[in-house]
C-alpha cells in the first residue's frame, strides 16, 4: 500500500516526486477489483499463520521458497532463508492489514494535474495486482503519470531486480549516483 500512500501524499503537497510501485488503489466500488487484491493478499497471510510452525524447516529449501512466496516474487528460490523467515513474520505481526483493506473508499482518486512528478512503475509478473486489470484505471486516474512496466519482475520487485528498482527511483527523482 505505500504507493497508494505516496500518492496521496503527492495530492496533499508532502512529495517532490512519487515512483509508486505496482500500487493498490485503482479500483472502485462494486468492480471486484479490491476485492482480488485483498483476497490475494489475505490468503497468503492464512497460509502463513497455518505454516507458521513449520517455516523454518520449509524455508531452508529453495523449491519451498519459490512456493511460498511466489505472490511476491516469481523468483523466491532466489531470497535467502533468514530473509524468507523475517518476510513471513512480517506478514504474521502486521495489525494493520485489515483496517487498510477495510473499504471500498480506500482507493486512488483521479489527480489531473498532477502536483508533482509520479511514475507508476508497474511490476510485469505481478499477481497480487496485475496489470492488465489495473493499467485502464490506473492511466484514467493520473494520466499525466508516466507508466512504465518493470519486466520479469514479482509484485516486491526490489527481491527479483533491486538494481532496476534503484534506477528506476532515480530517474522518477531526478537524483543522480556519484
Amino acid at each position: 500500500m505505500g504507493g497508494m500512500v505516496a500518492i496521496e501524499l503527492a495530492r496533499r503537497g508532502r512529495a517532490a516526486t512519487v515512483c509508486a510501485l505496482s500500487p493498490g488503489g485503482f479500483w472502485s466500488a462494486g468492480d471486484g477489483l479490491r476485492a482480488t487484491a485483498t483476497g490475494n493478499i489475505n490468503r497468503g497471510a492464512t497460509m502463513v499463520r497455518r505454516t507458521h510452525h513449520l517455516a523454518r524447516l520449509m524455508m531452508k529449501s529453495a523449491t519451498m521458497r519459490r512456493i511460498s512466496l511466489q505472490s511476491a516474487t516469481p523468483h523466491g528460490d532466489r531470497v535467502s532463508t533468514a530473509q524468507a523467515i523475517e518476510m513471513l513474520e512480517d506478514t504474521i505481526g502486521c495489525t494493520i492489514t485489515a483496517e487498510v483493506q477495510s473499504g471500498d473508499d480506500e482507493q486512488v482518486d483521479p489527480l489531473d494535474p498532477l502536483p508533482c512528478p509520479v511514475t507508476l512503475a508497474w511490476s510485469g509478473r505481478d499477481t497480487v495486482l496485475p496489470l492488465a486489470s489495473y493499467e485502464k484505471v490506473a492511466r484514467n486516474r493520473l494520466p499525466q503519470a508516466t507508466f512504465t512496466v518493470l519486466p520479469n519482475v514479482g509484485h516486491v520487485p526490489m527481491l527479483d531486480d533491486p538494481g532496476l528498482v534503484a534506477r528506476t527511483i532515480l530517474e522518477t527523482t531526478g537524483a543522480t549516483i556519484g
